[in-house]
This record gives C-alpha cells, structure tokens and sequence, in this order.
C-alpha cells in the first residue's frame, strides 16, 4: 500500500488533471492569448521590462525589480527540486501540451514572478496600474493552466510565495538600504559575491538530495509530445544564472553609486534612445555569447554561464548607464 501522503498527491494530481482538461475544453481560439500573457511572465520578458524601468522610467523602481525578480527566481528554482513535483502534460497524455518545460512543475515561475515584478510596478497611488497589475497576474497564471504546463496548485503555490516575498519585500528593502549605507563599497561588492557563492551552495545540496532521480518513462513518453528534448529537471544552469547576475547587479550598484548615481529624468527621445542602445548591450551579452559560450553540465559551462550573466546584470545597472552619460543622453550626477 501507498503511504497515506502519496495517495493525497495522486488524488491531488488526477483532480488538477480533470481541471486542466476542462480549461482546455474552452477552446483553441484561447491559445494564442494564452501565449502571449505566458511570455508576460517569462524572464525573457522580464530582461525586457527591468531595463526599459530602469533606464528610462524610474531608476529606484527598476532595482527594486531586478533584485525582487532576481529573488523570486532563486526560490523558485529551490522550491521545484525540493516539491520535485511533475507537469500535466507530463503525466497525462489527454492533457494537450502547448508548450515546453525543462523544469519541474510546483510552484509555478511565471506565477511567482508575476506577483513579485508586476506587484512592485504597481507599487503606489495609481489605481489603474494596480488593477492592471491583478489583471496580468490572474492571466498569466490561468494560461499557464490552460497551456498544460501547470496544475491549479502549482500556481496557487507560486502565487503564495509571491505574495509572501513581495510583502517581505516591502517591509525590508529600505531596512536593507539604511544598512548597507554603513558598509564601504569593498564590504558591499565582498558581501554580495559570499551571497552569489551561497546561493550556489545551496543548489549544489538541493541538486544533491535528488541524488539518482530517474525521469519515469510514462512522462519521458508524455514530454516529447511537444519537444524533441527531453525535460532535464535536475541541473545547476538556473542557479548560475541568477548567481552570477545577482553579483553582476550588485556590483553596478555598487560602482554607479561611486559614481554619483543614475537617474532616469530626461526628455522622451533620450529615454527612448537609452533603451534601444542599451538593449543591444544586452543582446550582445546575453544572447551573443550564450552563442559562444559552451552549455553543458561541467565546470567550465557553469563559470563561464556565471560570468555571462555577471556582465548582464553590470551592464544594465552600471554599464549602460556609464554609455549614456558618455553620449549625453543622461545628466551626470553632480558629485
């Protein structure tokens, strides 16, 4: 017999299958709808919004997301090993895969991201921008049902963690700045690299406890229905990537402030001009050497992977900014 808890979860699990069936049933028209709000809740998306924030809207707001977007990923990838829980398409072959996850499934990243980043934006007096922002994040998290890729538990999941980090957030980020005031630059930029490292170890012993998982053939047969790569939901990539970008971040933190600081004011034409040049600086980082670079599961893929998204993150927050100033498309701050 099954242990008590187990057969919970396989009830659990064949309940959100019938549910996710049923939202299926709505239709096809829904789905390229469906699509578009999932890509509003990818990290793709995101590496659009924080530098188009934070270059050319407000500078405080859009560090508050990149450190807040770069917390939520970080939980999110622990939390999946730790729940190592499946995705619909993976367990039912009635469940229509319309997408593809290499990850495992509960909580749901899109649904935990969208709380923390569209939550942030909506931060303030502006009514319109918070219903904006309920609006998005109920979407985004229904097409993530809807696209087969998520139970109804794996979003109510990721939305309780969202919710939890984004009030977190909002009770200590200040705390947190008032702090650091006290800390020399060298302390800020050591302190943020023994954080990077940590969160590295920490995923090396979430990666550990699954220590010879073994994919179960049904949902191999079940995964490649929508892709020809088979979903490698035990891997260290997503801890590196937000290692090394969390580094990268605040380190640009760090030396603009050395600087004087960045503000985003200006006219409409530069704003826009900052982000269009700035954007290629991304590409080129982000996507250009993850061209170069080798991906794989090895020591050299993962430094590399972690310097990769190192330069991300200084570029956007520090980089970029430094270009303007040179181009005159922001005002240097007055030391």
């Amino acid at each position: 017999m099954k242990p008590r808890m187990e057969e919970e979860m396989d009830v659990l699990i064949q309940k959100g299958i019938d549910w996710v069936i049923a939202i299926q049933s709505l239709g096809g028209w829904l789905e390229a709808p469906m699509q578009l709000f999932s890509f509003l809740g990818t990290q793709d998306f995101f590496f659009l919004v924080l530098p188009l924030v934070y270059w050319s809207v407000d500078s405080r707001l859009g560090l508050r997301v990149a450190f807040i977007l770069i917390a939520s990923v970080t939980l999110n990838y622990y939390f999946k090993l730790w729940f190592a829980g499946p995705r619909p398409y993976w367990v039912s072959a009635d469940v229509k895969a319309l997408s593809s996850e290499s990850t495992f499934g509960i909580p749901s990243g899109h649904a935990q991201n969208a709380i923390g980043v569209w939550g942030t934006l909506a931060t303030g007096k502006d009514k319109l921008l918070k219903q904006l922002a309920v609006t998005l994040i109920f979407l985004i998290g229904f097409s993530r049902i809807y696209l087969g890729m998520h139970f109804i538990h794996d979003v109510l999941a990721g939305w309780l963690i969202g919710c939890i980090l984004l009030w977190v957030f909002a009770r200590y980020w200040e705390v947190l700045a008032e702090w650091l005031k006290t800390k020399t630059a060298s302390q800020k930029m050591l302190l943020a690299f023994v954080v990077s490292m940590a969160m590295i170890a920490l995923g090396f012993f979430s990666v550990n406890r699954l220590d010879g998982y073994v994919f179960p053939a049904a949902y191999e047969a079940n995964a490649l229905r929508s892709s020809d790569e088979l979903p490698a939901p035990v891997s260290l990539e997503d801890i590196f990537t937000s290692a090394g970008t969390f580094f990268g971040i605040s380190v640009g933190t760090v030396w603009i402030a050395l600087k004087g600081g960045y503000q985003a004011d200006g006219p409409a034409g530069k704003r826009s001009l900052r982000f269009f040049i700035g954007l290629v600086g991304v590409l080129i980082l982000w996507r250009g050497l993850g061209l170069i670079f080798p991906q794989g599961e090895d020591f050299v893929s993962y430094t590399l992977r972690y310097i990769r998204y190192l330069l991300v993150g200084f570029w956007i927050i520090a980089g970029a900014p430094w270009l303007f100033f040179r181009f005159k498309l922001a005002d240097m701050p007055k030391m």
